[in-house]
Formats: C-alpha cells, sequence, structure tokens
C-alpha cells in the first residue's frame, strides 16, 4: 500500500500507469491530488518546455509568494513549515514543466488507472482541484476505489483541524484493502 502525501502525488499516479509497476501495487491513497495543473497563463505551456532545456535550475521566484492557505489550524502550519524537509522556496523551471506534463498525460490517460484507490480531497482546495479527484474517480477502470470530500476543507488535509477523522478513513479503507486481500 502507499500513501500519497507529498508534493508529487501526482507522479505516483502517473507511475501507477506503468504495467511493469502496476502489477506491484495493491492500492493508492492520494490526498488532494495534483491531477490536473494548469499554467497562470496559456502562454507558459508553450515556453515552459524550451526554458527547461535552456535553463531547468532556474528557480521563478515570481511563483514564490505566500499561496492561499492550506489548512485552517495555524498551528498545524507552524510545524509543517518549522519541518525542514518541507520545501517552501521558489519552483524551478524544469520541476514546472515536468508538473505541467504530467498532469496533461494523467488527463489523456485517467481511464488507464485500474489499481485500487482512494483519493480524498478538501471541496475548499484551491491549491489543486477537487474536480479532478471527481473526475479520477468517475473515469478510471478500477474495481476497487473510493472517493471522500470534506466539505469546506481546505489542501492539507492531514494539518486540518479533524485530522483525526481523515487518519480514521485512511485506517477503514486500508483494513478494508488488507481483508479484500486476504479473502484472496
Amino acid at each position: 500500500m502507499l500513501l500519497i502525501w507529498p508534493l508529487h502525488r501526482w507522479s505516483y499516479c502517473f507511475e501507477a500507469l506503468d504495467p511493469c509497476v502496476e502489477v506491484h501495487i495493491e492500492g493508492l491513497i492520494l490526498t488532494s491530488p495534483a491531477i490536473h495543473v494548469q499554467p497562470s497563463h496559456p502562454i507558459i505551456k508553450v515556453v515552459a518546455p524550451i526554458f527547461s532545456v535552456l535553463a531547468p535550475k532556474y528557480r521563478v521566484s515570481a511563483l514564490h509568494k505566500r499561496g492561499p492557505p492550506v489548512s485552517r489550524d495555524p498551528e498545524a502550519l507552524k510545524i509543517k513549515y518549522a519541518d525542514p524537509l518541507v520545501y517552501t522556496g521558489p519552483i524551478r523551471v524544469r520541476t514546472g514543466n515536468e508538473i505541467l506534463r504530467i498532469s496533461s498525460y494523467l488527463q489523456r490517460n485517467l481511464s488507464r488507472v485500474t489499481v485500487p484507490f482512494l483519493v480524498l480531497h478538501g471541496t475548499a482546495d484551491t491549491i489543486t482541484d477537487p474536480r479532478a479527484s471527481q473526475r479520477l474517480y468517475q473515469a478510471s477502470m478500477s474495481t476497487h476505489k473510493s472517493i471522500k470530500l470534506y466539505d469546506g476543507y481546505l489542501h492539507d488535509l492531514l494539518f486540518e483541524p479533524e485530522r483525526d477523522d481523515i487518519a480514521n478513513d485512511i485506517i477503514t479503507w486500508l483494513s478494508s484493502r488488507l481483508n479484500a486481500l486476504h479473502r484472496w
């Protein structure tokens, strides 16, 4: 089982489409996945691949600003951003281009997702689109899929005040998957 929570959540969904990887995955848990990422301006989609080759490590400081809130719990956010493993700097051009590229690929291939998954998303998330999680749920060919939308919750579900309830939802799904696997 994989609990997908860091920035690269989208890459695990991408990897699950690889038949060589898919056979080793018994389930995915996706929290607020970045399945459908749109650039802030259409021209970015055109120039990003070019700049990704010319200046892959250039950091786009214009994108490094205090964005929308990711949790309704200010104390949890202090703890999160005090963690040295949480990157808060400007995004590199190559990273941004790869996010756009993989997001585009995922949009075209949602129906190819066949691994069991649980996707969780806050409906008030302004970082990643909850509607994309709904599209993944509707379009995927997985026979064991679940979606939980949390009304009014923001992006970092495990930092929201109701994180214990969310953790229980994850544990419940994991238990049901483990029980299904033991029946085999």
